[in-house]
């Protein structure tokens, strides 16, 4: 099925779009406040033109790291639907709760996707090796949910339903809009299954720990070098195991991405012989992303494994 002409709209002009008023926009447009970027992604390819969307994470800017300015506060407490998810940004988090926003009017993605346990931080593993931490240790909520695309499909269908409640007259596209997204989202997700079905190797090292819903949904293992946030330096003793699973397995490459300092994905390349490259979590644009979408940053980060993997 070839994508409407409304899926194809330029992301980054919505992401320009800020819609700080009351309700509806100057022009009339309900206005939709997304907390980063592949929720603004969503939201944009489900209002389509008929809706004003402002992403509060600057492309650019680490999610982790978003403080929000005055104005963006503003913003989540007067738009006609906030899409965020709950315990990934704190000041999203402080911002939806001064707002008391009605339930039907914001849509918390933890609420309609399974979160999962992040087994991959590595300082969390080496202390339950050693004995250092208690049982009730499981490690981190991995927030990453939407390198899975299934995990996108309730989202965009969440998002159709409120925008149809709260501009009846184009319930009827809004619907439609999101059918077509999620019909990409399931092209995508059968994509990556044949992709990476038959790959000599299954392990991945990446710059941080943000990819724990895809290499469970497609058999591959994900050795970060950093935890659950990109900020949390990793330890020499860290840094030296991996280095040392590097060798042992013949990883022959290193995944960074583009807003995480890549020193510490280089020192492994420069260590073991391996090549660096990029697999990007998909948390924001960059300055070399900023004409792409997620999907086609998913089908580069596809592109990606395979090679990395030795897929046939």
């Amino acid at each position: 099925m070839k994508p409407s002409p409304v899926l194809l709209l330029p992301v980054t002009a919505a992401l320009l779009l800020a819609g700080c008023g009351g309700g509806s926009s100057d022009d009339g447009k309900p206005t939709v406040v997304a907390s980063f970027y592949p929720y603004a992604f969503v939201a944009e390819q489900v209002g389509g033109s008929l809706a004003s969307v402002q992403n509060l994470t600057s492309p650019g800017v680490e999610p982790h790291d978003l403080e929000l300015r005055p104005k963006q506060v503003a913003a989540v407490q007067d738009a006609d639907l906030v899409i965020y998810q709950h315990d990934f940004q704190a000041a999203v988090d402080d911002a939806v709760d001064q707002a008391d926003r009605p339930d039907d009017s914001t849509v918390d993605v933890a609420d309609l996707v399974d979160l999962h346990t992040s087994e991959e931080d590595h300082a969390e593993q080496e202390g339950h090796h050693a004995g250092e931490h208690g049982d009730e240790d499981h490690g981190s909520m991995d927030p990453h949910v939407w390198l899975d695309p299934a995990n996108l499909e309730p989202v965009a269908e969440a998002v159709a339903d409120d925008l149809a409640r709260i501009d009846p007259e184009h319930a009827d596209t809004y619907r439609a809009n999101a059918q077509e997204l999620v019909d990409e989202l399931s092209r995508l997700d059968e994509d990556f299954a044949a992709g990476l079905k038959t790959c000599e190797h299954h392990t991945i090292v990446t710059s941080h720990a943000a990819f724990g819903y895809l290499a469970l949904k497609y058999g591959l293992e994900q050795v970060p070098i950093a935890g659950i946030d990109p900020s949390n330096e990793p330890s020499g003793k860290q840094l030296a195991a991996i280095t040392d699973t590097v060798r042992s397995t013949g990883i022959t490459t290193i995944f960074t991405e583009e807003l995480v300092d890549p020193s510490n994905a280089d020192t492994i390349a420069t260590a073991t012989g391996a090549k660096v490259a990029t697999l990007d979590p998909i948390e924001g644009l960059g300055p070399d992303t900023r004409d792409e979408t997620y999907l086609t940053l998913m089908r580069r980060n596809l592109d990606a494994l395979r090679e990395a993997n030795s897929c046939s």
